[in-house]
């Protein structure tokens, strides 16, 4: 059972929910939709794991990495096979900041950037052995 959630924020979350879904495979399996037409929580999952995110509240101090001008967190998400899962970000629309490449720690890797400045890094176990 997952016991870690990231909880993202979006300046636009329905636009971020659809290109979530789109880009990366995640699906929309929560979502409790605001009167102001904001996302008060929503959950997304992949294989076994989910994500958690709404609209931003900056009341509460809650904000999109929008204005940032570099990368606060990274998310890291384990995929089956990560050269398709990157081929359908890149049909997605997702910012690509690295091609699919084997790591020296056992993993295949790329990295990505959402539309809000989110940056995703999705990867996959190689086989024994076979770390470059």
């Amino acid at each position: 059972m997952q016991t870690f959630f990231p909880m993202l924020a979006y300046a636009d979350a329905p636009a971020a929910i659809e290109f979530l879904c789109r880009a990366f495979g995640f699906e929309e399996r929560f979502r409790m939709d605001m009167p102001d037409g904001s996302v008060g929580h929503a959950e997304l999952g992949i294989g076994d794991q989910v994500v958690m995110l709404a609209s931003e509240w900056q009341a509460g101090g809650v904000v999109s990495p929008l204005g940032l001008t570099a990368v606060h967190a990274q998310i890291r998400v384990r995929v089956d096979d990560v050269d398709a899962h990157f081929e359908r970000a890149r049909a997605g629309g997702a910012t690509l900041a690295t091609e699919p490449a084997d790591q020296e720690y056992g993993e295949r890797t790329y990295r990505a950037i959402d539309p809000e400045g989110h940056r995703w890094i999705f990867g996959m176990p190689l086989p024994a052995g076979a770390s470059g």
